[in-house]
């Protein structure tokens, strides 16, 4: 991972730490009707200023040298969006006899409902030296997906919290993602040649308006005296996370390596990666239209705002050693499909 990327995570990761602070010092500026009005500013403005900013950064073009990886693409998305959010489902129902808050719990589920990242997994895969393009065409193919199936898997899972129709919650989505979306790739193209020469932060802007709508999520929170977050539920979710995580990438791992699989050391990597990773940049913005005014947002929001900095920081320590298996697993494949020298009689 560069330096330049490394840094900007980090700096985001503290910036996740002091907007909580700070709505929780300030929490009447970011809620309805303040001063910011996120009725209006961050329900439409900034949710579609991060799906344009997406649309204008996804580089749609690359996508087709790993198209013909079938096989690949199908394992990924299967399992990132059928298999993740079912196994978590099913974990649920042994933790919810626990007394861990019930809405952290339903947090977890939301972010097995999540699609993979659009960043971090790829730069994982290129640390590695793994297959870069499936990363990317799996990243950017599950953004895509996500944008109709995380929704679904939302109110399947969790139903809507809120008072607004099931037709007025996707007529939204609509509005402030899918179309933002495909009007940054329109622009794309008409203006690719300047994005690859000047490469704009597409990082740091998406980074900059997704604190700007925690920091409200949480004003929500802090200016309603009926929530309360014990610290026992908060550790024992962050230990669930890394158990999670660690778990779904042992599995992967398992899968992917077997015989009968056909995917190679390279392909692994992307798998490892693009399977677990989930995106908070899309996470957040669905979440706030899904459960538009409800109460326990915030809550609900926690346990992604966790995942997010956990599969950097598990991922980042992990790269040495997958990256010293797959050397070594290319090694050994290389050498028995050498031709054994003829024996001199």
């Amino acid at each position: 991972m560069g330096l330049l990327e490394r840094t900007r995570k980090e700096w985001f990761i503290l910036g996740i730490v002091l907007v909580i602070a700070v709505a929780k010092l300030e929490p009447a500026v970011g809620v309805k009707g303040g001063p910011l009005k996120p009725e209006i500013t961050i329900t439409y403005i900034a949710v579609s200023a991060i799906f344009f900013n997406s649309g204008l950064s996804l580089k749609t073009e690359e996508l087709t040298s790993a198209l013909m990886h079938v096989k690949l693409h199908l394992f990924v998305q299967i399992f990132t969006l059928v298999f993740f959010p079912t196994a978590i489902w099913l974990f649920l129902q042994v933790l919810s006899v626990t007394p861990i808050n019930e809405w952290l719990l339903k947090g977890l589920q939301t972010v097995g409902c999540m699609p993979p990242p659009v960043s971090s997994a790829v730069i994982l895969t290129k640390a590695v030296g793994g297959n870069e393009a499936a990363a990317i065409f799996n990243s950017a193919f599950g953004s895509f997906l996500g944008i109709i199936i995380t929704p679904l898997l939302l109110l399947l899972f969790l139903g809507s919290s809120s008072s607004v129709p099931f037709t007025s919650i996707f007529s939204q989505l609509f509005m402030t993602v899918v179309v933002p979306l495909i009007i940054g790739q329109i622009v794309r193209r008409h203006i690719k040649d300047w994005l690859e020469r000047k490469k704009p932060p597409f990082g740091a802007i998406s980074s900059c308006v997704l604190l700007m709508i925690i920091y409200t999520t949480f004003c929500d929170t802090f200016s309603n005296p009926n929530i309360d977050l014990d610290k026992f539920s908060l550790i024992i979710i962050v230990f669930i996370i890394f158990f999670v995580q660690l778990s779904f990438m042992l599995l992967t791992f398992l899968f992917s390596t077997r015989n009968s699989s056909g995917f190679t050391p390279a392909d692994t990597v992307a798998i490892i990666f693009c399977s677990t990773h989930k995106s908070l940049t899309l996470g957040i913005p669905m979440l706030k239209i899904v459960f538009s005014g409800y109460e326990h947002l915030s809550l609900i929001s926690v346990p992604l705002l966790i995942y997010h900095p956990a599969q950097i920081l598990l991922g980042s320590v992990l790269v040495p050693t997958i990256k010293s298996w797959m050397v070594s697993r290319q090694k050994a494949l290389k050498l028995t499909r050498q031709p054994k020298a003829p024996v001199k009689v």
